[in-house]
């Protein structure tokens, strides 16, 4: 491969999470000749997104993992809201119109470690560390620049390549939005007391939020709001947040602490999701609150809706309006959960007295009522934006 001649293949994916991954695995399974580059030297090792909701599910399917996917991780039907120890919200899974009536709770590693697999089974692989450094296009295809100045002649981009997105950036899309003053932390760890493997709790309290959900092999995920975190907070700290926002009548204690860090959140929506022949998938297309878990999987069903509008057009003949239908089906389903997910990270964090006892006075009123029920489990689920 050099700068006169350039390797040409159909389809360049930058970017090896689980978006990219997904895409490459669909293409490259329908015929497309496909190429994944990835900057990381090595795949990630840590759980970070966890949440695989009912509607990924199904569109994993496609592809043949969503089998494997279940058999490694945790199938959790309640969702709870709470404050200290009492219950303002019940968000019940079982009653979805799904053959996954349920939030599987697997570890991000073990998702790209399926979906990798399933690549090499479509013969496909991932190049790495192999970073992009610029693309030029013309209507004819994209000529892409690694950092070794080696170049890839492609018919399409994909770019998988996250919230920092170069593809993005050297596609001129702006990425519109803005950040959390808060900073999250994310560990897993290893709980006795009040927890249960049953069900996924996000607790609200003045100081934050926090979110504690099971996870394969006996740990639980913590996802907290922080005014300042530690890089890598320690097990006394985690601790602390527990002590501060979980029950109080019954406490919960860490026993080991695995994993942990810390990140800064952000909602943000890219303008578009096509710029001739380079496309956006997953959180270089859009970021949220981690609030419902949703970002890793609307990233997915992002993904796989490309690639098959993608191999329909390079292997059925489809006309090339096929490929705008991407952003005219996927970019609205991205704004209302960045709105959805706004609003709970707010909802979850009011520092007023007042309005907080306004918040759970209402919540537990809409507990009532069997149709709030239904509504937030289509939504969390993403069943209400996907069909």
């Amino acid at each position: 491969m050099n700068a006169q001649e350039p390797a040409r293949i159909e389809v360049l994916v930058v970017g090896a999470g689980p978006a990219g991954m997904a895409a490459a695995a669909s293409l490259s399974d329908q015929g497309v000749e496909t190429m994944v580059v990835d900057k990381q030297a090595e795949m990630m090792n840590t759980s970070r997104a966890a949440v695989v909701h009912a509607r990924t599910l199904e569109v994993l399917e496609e592809i043949g993992v969503t089998e494997e996917l279940v058999a490694r991780g945790i199938r959790v039907s309640k969702f709870t809201v709470r404050e200290h120890d009492r219950v303002l919200l019940h968000i019940d899974f079982d009653q979805l119109p799904s053959a996954h009536p349920y939030t599987l709770l697997v570890p991000q590693d073990i998702t790209e470690q399926v979906l990798l697999k399933r690549l090499h089974k479509a013969g496909g692989q991932v190049t790495r560390p192999s970073e992009v450094t610029a693309l030029a296009q013309d209507p004819a295809g994209v000529t892409v620049t690694l950092t070794t100045g080696e170049q890839i002649r492609a018919g399409y981009v994909i770019g998988a390549d996250g919230m920092h997105s170069l593809v993005r950036e050297q596609a001129g899309i702006t990425f519109h939005g803005d950040s959390y003053p808060q900073s999250f932390v994310l560990a897993d760890v290893v709980l006795t007391g009040d927890v249960t493997d049953a069900e996924v709790r996000l607790y609200f309290a003045p100081e934050g939020v926090t979110v504690l959900a099971p996870l394969p092999g006996g740990r639980h995920r913590i996802v907290a709001t922080v005014d300042d975190a530690p890089p890598h907070p320690d097990r006394s700290q985690v601790q602390a947040l527990l002590d501060t926002r979980g029950p109080r009548t019954g406490s919960i204690e860490v026993t080991d602490l695995g994993w942990s860090s810390r990140f800064r959140v952000h909602h943000r929506l890219a303008d578009r999701y096509r710029a001739g022949r380079v496309f956006l998938a997953g959180d270089a297309a859009h970021v949220h609150s981690p609030a419902g878990g949703q970002g890793m999987n609307t990233g997915v069903q992002d993904a796989l809706d490309l690639a098959r509008r993608l191999s329909a057009v390079l292997r059925g003949g489809a006309p090339d309006s096929t490929l705008d239908g991407y952003e005219a089906e996927r970019r609205p389903v991205a704004e209302e959960i960045v709105a959805f997910t706004d609003k709970m990270t707010r909802a979850a964090t009011l520092g007023s007295p007042a309005l907080r006892a306004m918040r759970n006075t209402a919540m537990r009123t809409l507990d009532w009522l069997p149709a709030v029920h239904r509504k937030m489990a289509l939504t969390l689920s993403e069943l209400k934006t996907g069909h």
